[in-house]
């Protein structure tokens, strides 16, 4: 669960970054309004999922080379 909320935040980032940019550039651009829909929830849920559970699990990203 940590690894999929770790790539679904980088993913985020990584959208909001070229958000940033690019100006007008997003998910929703490359994939129907409402499977990015679905995508920024994720990207959420994956947020506060890592907010209360990754300072438990800093050693876990340490071993893992992360």
């Amino acid at each position: 669960m940590h690894k999929l909320a770790f790539i679904l935040l980088v993913i985020g980032g990584l959208n909001w970054g070229l958000t940033a940019l690019v100006g007008g550039w997003s998910l929703a651009n490359f994939v129907g309004s409402s499977i990015a829909t679905i995508i920024y929830v994720l990207v959420g849920l994956s947020a506060i999922y890592e907010v209360f559970s990754h300072k438990g699990r800093c050693r876990h990203c340490m071993s893992q080379g992360m």
